[in-house]
């Protein structure tokens, strides 16, 4: 009998049980043989000789059949709301008016559990299973009683603490003494978006197939004018990873036991521990081109080996860029049982002021000052969406603020003096309330900021606003689609439509909330006989030359006009900070009434190929001067040519070959060589359903025009969807990616057994995974 049930069971329970001093050991190891603890006097007493904990059945009725630990029977693991069942073989038969069972959970890492916390839980079975009690309180119910064997369901509550738990089964004769029995095996209780009563409920079937149960996705990356997808591992089921995601919690993420089950905290935490800053957490973040000592983060291909090597290290992993912070972070919410899915914002903002405003500082020569421009625009920025309940919230003037909440793990600016953000409610920065918790201004800013131009002359002279764009930041917010993969556009979800009544009186209401000295101005509404446009082609491929061009036209039917002023082109990273400068070019237009002139910078592959970053990321901008006039010309755009994809073939070189679940089967993945010279020391990276740790194959030279090639066998685990994900690097190509989806068949054999996973009621028929 355990020491600490005796201090909090109910006092009509301890004038039954009189219970005896001894209790039992306080270390606990899943791996050691299992004894039962007995008091003096208790040979009579009923004694547990097994437990079966029908795994199979329980992993398939709560939807947690994929993980690594359930098919190894190394746990058994539940989510909340739902009962589960175990079938306990007693040494002789159970006697309901003679023999008392009580069930003892208590949280795994809690050193002093107790039923006020809710980490301390002490239940006797009803007879019978109609009602197991209110959907906010553990219950046990006695199903079937078979001689020396006892069916019990239990449920946990559908706010529990989402942690490990340890379960002793104590039995009492009146009387003859007690006996307590430890289960080998840990329970991992999980959040539940399939119940109703759970704060991360997801009625939508096909919603959560793709937020909780897709173990691979696609991430937006490039730019607004070339999107390009990567594919991403999510892999929340693979070894190691539910581990390790439910350690963070109580570890990097200090959060208390007693509040592991609420979602909006465990959110919270998410997006500070993900990040080294401040917590030594699992990425540490590298915007640099220099990776030596780590993993470049356009090389990682999924988040299973950057999860794996910090349970086995508990040191951050090097290195990580916006979407690898957000992949890691989708599998621990999908792992943990909260619905997530991963979001880009093309053009997205870093107000580092609060102002909601981007302001660039130009100088006399119209080159940005660094210095002085602290706010920057990334090409994309990459964060999390997480589905719950905001009852913290309320109801405010637009209904409640359930659904989605933008979680970003990035570190970008401290909240509450810890780098993160979130859970912000979706429908809050839609609205502009920017004071909202938490960060919702920090979100508005992202998508929705006014991006400023200033002539900057010195300390002492005033500024000069040169240009305001309300069109520059936030577009094409993309996620994958659900259960497609293609793009899903939710930049309706985020704001009204640019230029549109709603758009500019939310954004007034921002602007007056956040109080920052900056102002709105107006300039050059006077004059619009000089008009400009900056032209780029979309689809330039890596290796290829490409032209930038400025469209530049005089609207006056008399006035000559005389313009001057210059194209530059520079290698960027993804978040706007300039890399080396490629190009420039000046020029001088006579422009004529009614007239229309062309400027064009020709880029050729020579030019750019040693300054480009691994993102293969462009800044093209223009400044003009309108001469005799006070009218400047400032713009900025982002360019990306377009890396090739690699492409997947089962089976044999001619035919394809249907994937079959434990059918061996040939696999071959080849590249392309898109540039005008030899690829060296090139290396594929595979992962996929099944495959521990990522395969790697190298390959010594590509040939221009060549093609790089390996191939592999492959196994699939199981019978449904797949993915597999290749990434390619070499000397002279960087950040190169592809992914097969697939279908999985069935083995023949299992086409006649019945669908597991399929239920019309909570019965389980089959008894299997004897514990001893």
């Amino acid at each position: 009998m355990s020491q600490w049930y005796r201090s909090y069971a109910p006092s009509w329970l301890q004038r039954w049980w009189h219970p005896q001093p001894q209790s039992r050991p306080r270390s606990f190891n899943p791996f050691r043989p299992v004894t039962n603890v007995e008091t003096a006097g208790s040979a009579a007493v009923l004694g547990v000789r097994r437990v079966e904990l029908c795994l199979e059945d329980n992993h398939a009725e709560h939807h947690t059949n994929h993980f690594y630990a359930a098919a190894a029977n190394e746990a058994l693991i539940v989510r909340r709301g739902e009962p589960f069942r175990l079938r306990i073989h007693f040494n002789r038969e159970y006697s309901p008016s003679k023999d008392a069972i009580s069930f003892i959970f208590s949280v795994a890492d809690d050193a002093k559990p107790s039923p006020g916390h809710g980490t301390l839980n002490a239940l006797v079975p009803h007879d019978g299973i109609d009602y197991l009690g209110d959907a906010l309180e553990w219950g046990a119910g006695i199903e079937t009683h078979e001689a020396n064997m006892l069916t019990v369901l239990i449920k946990p509550p559908a706010t529990c603490p989402v942690t490990e738990w340890r379960l002793d089964i104590d039995t009492k004769l009146q009387g003859e003494g007690s006996k307590s029995y430890q289960l080998p095996l840990p329970i991992f209780v999980l959040f539940n978006p399939w119940c109703m009563e759970d704060q991360v409920y997801l009625a939508n079937r096909e919603q959560r197939k793709e937020y909780v149960m897709h173990d691979t996705t696609l991430i937006w990356r490039g730019s607004y004018n070339r999107l390009r997808p990567s594919v991403w591992k999510v892999g929340q089921f693979e070894r190691h990873v539910l581990e390790c995601s439910l350690r963070l919690l109580g570890t990097v993420g200090r959060i208390p036991p007693a509040y592991r089950g609420d979602p909006v905290r465990v959110a919270r935490a998410l997006s500070a521990l993900v990040n080294s800053v401040d917590d030594d957490g699992v990425l540490l973040g590298n915007w640099t081109e220099d990776f030596s000592g780590g993993t470049a983060p356009t090389k990682w291909t999924g988040s299973p080996e950057i999860l794996q090597q910090f349970h086995k290290t508990q040191k951050s992993v090097k290195f990580a860029q916006c979407w690898n912070f957000s992949g890691v972070l989708a599998t621990i919410a999908r792992a943990l049982g909260i619905p997530c899915r991963i979001i880009t914002c093309y053009s997205s903002a870093h107000d580092t002021q609060a102002s909601l405003t981007v302001d660039v500082f130009i100088d006399a020569q119209n080159r940005k000052l660094d210095a002085e421009t602290t706010d920057s625009i990334w090409n994309y920025h990459v964060w999390n969406e997480l589905w719950m309940q905001r009852p913290d919230l309320g109801i405010g003037q637009f209904g409640a603020y359930d659904g989605w909440q933008v979680v970003d793990a990035t570190p970008q600016e401290a909240s509450d003096n810890m780098y993160r953000v979130g859970p912000a409610a979706v429908l809050a920065v839609k609205h502009g309330e920017i004071l909202r918790p938490f960060d919702c201004g920090f979100v508005y800013s992202e998508v929705n900021a006014d991006k400023l131009y200033w002539r900057y002359n010195g300390p002492a002279q005033p500024l000069k606003l040169l240009r305001k764009d309300t069109l520059a930041i936030g577009h094409l917010i993309s996620t994958k689609a659900v259960l497609k993969w293609e793009r899903e556009d939710i930049t309706d979800s985020y704001k009204y439509a640019e230029r549109s009544e709603e758009e500019r009186s939310y954004m007034l209401k921002a602007l007056k909330q956040s109080r920052h000295a900056f102002s709105r101005y107006y300039l050059n509404d006077n004059f619009n006989e000089v008009q400009f446009e900056l032209q780029l082609k979309d689809d330039i491929k890596v290796g290829e030359s490409f032209s930038v061009v400025l469209q530049v036209s005089n609207k006056s039917k008399e006035r000559v006009h005389q313009a001057s002023g210059q194209l530059n082109c520079d290698a960027v990273t993804y978040t706007g900070a300039s890399n080396q400068e490629v190009k420039i070019m000046n020029f001088d237009l006579d422009l004529k009434p009614e007239s229309t002139e062309h400027v064009r910078m020709e880029v050729s592959f020579e030019n750019y190929y040693e300054k480009l970053s691994s993102q293969a990321a462009f800044q093209i901008s223009v400044s003009c001067t309108v001469k005799d006039t006070d009218y400047e010309y400032i713009a900025q755009d982002d360019f990306r040519v377009r890396k090739p994809d690699i492409k997947f073939h089962f089976g044999g070189q001619e035919e394809a070959v249907p994937m079959v679940a434990q059918k061996e089967v040939d696999v071959i993945v080849r590249l392309v060589n898109p540039l005008p010279i030899p690829l060296h020391k090139g290396l594929f990276t595979v992962e996929g359903p099944g495959i521990e740790q990522p395969l790697k194959f190298k390959i010594a030279e590509t040939p221009v025009g060549g093609t790089a090639a390996a191939t592999f066998k492959y196994v699939p685990p199981y019978a449904g969807r797949g993915t597999l994900v290749a990434k390619f690097t070499a000397k002279e190509l960087e950040d190169v990616d592809g992914y097969k989806h697939y279908e999985i068949e069935p083995r023949p054999e299992d086409v006649l057994q019945p669908n597991a996973s399929h239920r019309s009621s909570n019965i389980i028929r089959r008894r299997t995974d004897v514990i001893a």
